[in-house]
């Protein structure tokens, strides 16, 4: 008997939830994908504290389908629709966050930070923030001591995609320490403000911020920090170029034109403040539909690797646009803790760098 889609959702409906249904009655499988003898499917769970109960139903639902006749491999996502409810924590005591930069006289080394390495992209959309979470669990899971700085001040998410909830603290008053999630350090402006907040500020501020980041907080000992920096080319990149010695710039872009045409400005900036641009990461490269299995280059083909060629940088990876993405940075699992193929594509992204000598 060959496998299908009806087949499989027939086997899961035999996985009872705790509240009564099963997994198939009450729609809660996504991304099911049949790919010869290897299958994967996520369950999304109606919210992160319902899905923090339903560990065994994953388990008994790869149990079940890996049960059947013709399957190899099982990959089971558990994931919530909705971020949880940050726990309430008190700020950090005598720190500030948002105030004006101070005088710094050039560039300065990070302490304790071997590597600093800006994500780029001259456009937003073009999922920088996804490959900047993504690739720093990749390299914190190949055994590098990892630092995760979100430089988007004013639109952070890497504390929503890392699943961080808890507020940043401070020892001493002077110091900020930062919250650790997937084996990552991270900082980010998500994790201070309200998430409903808008962060409405000019730019002494961003600068200002952006230094502190650097600067006033604990990051310890690190193999390299990954900065998630805005679309653009504006204050927050110019900060980072005359505050921070910086190893280089990753550029992440779409294969289309209109997000090319932005991402040259990227490349530019970076050539006109002295930052190396290390290499390029064409993300949304091709989508692959899970019911018939035809690969379709939605934004284009081949349009990063001809401007990384253009410019005489590596074309790094080419990622592909999948739905397990979206879901696991929406539950604070990135996808690259999984052993999907987008999982495995940013895994072999990040022993590249490492193989380069870039991370």
């Amino acid at each position: 008997m060959s496998l299908t889609r009806d087949r499989i959702l027939s086997v899961l409906s035999s996985v009872a939830l705790p509240d009564n249904g099963d997994l198939a009655s009450r729609d809660m499988i996504r991304a099911l994908t049949v790919d010869g003898g290897n299958v994967s499917f996520v369950i999304e769970a109606p919210s992160p504290e319902v899905a923090a109960g339903l560990e065994p139903q994953r388990k008994a639902a790869e149990a079940a389908v890996a049960a059947l006749d013709g399957v190899e491999k099982v990959t089971v996502i558990l994931t919530a629709h909705g971020a949880s409810k940050p726990a309430p924590q008190k700020p950090a005591p005598n720190l500030r966050v948002g105030g004006h930069p101070t005088p710094q006289a050039g560039p300065q080394k990070i302490a304790g930070v071997d590597r600093v390495i800006a994500i780029a992209s001259g456009k937003g959309g073009v999922g920088k923030s996804t490959v900047s979470s993504n690739l720093a669990v990749a390299l914190a899971a190949s055994g590098r001591k990892v630092g995760l700085l979100d430089a988007d001040i004013l639109g952070p998410s890497q504390a929503l995609m890392m699943g961080v909830t808890e507020k940043p603290t401070s020892s001493d008053g002077k110091q900020l320490d930062p919250v650790k999630a997937h084996g990552v350090e991270i900082m980010s402006v998500g994790a201070i403000v309200d998430p409903d907040q808008a962060v409405v500020w000019r730019g002494p501020m961003l600068m200002g911020t952006l230094q502190q980041f650097a600067f006033q907080v604990n990051w310890g000992d690190l193999d390299v920090l990954i900065v998630d920096l805005p679309p653009g080319t504006g204050d927050v990149q110019l900060t980072l170029s005359q505050k921070v010695e910086m190893t280089g710039a990753l550029v992440v872009s779409t294969p289309q034109d209109v997000a090319l045409l932005d991402a040259r400005k990227a490349v530019d900036m970076f050539h006109k403040v002295n930052i190396p641009v290390l290499g390029m990461i064409e993300n949304m490269s091709s989508y692959i539909c899970p019911n018939c299995g035809h690969e379709a280059h939605l934004f284009g083909e081949g349009g990063v690797a001809k401007e990384a060629e253009k410019i005489g940088a590596p074309l790094l990876a080419q990622l592909p646009l999948s739905l397990d993405v979206r879901l696991a940075g929406d539950a604070g699992k990135p996808v690259a803790l999984t052993d999907s193929a987008t999982g495995e594509a940013y895994r072999a992204l990040a022993a590249d760098l490492v193989a380069r000598g870039i991370a």
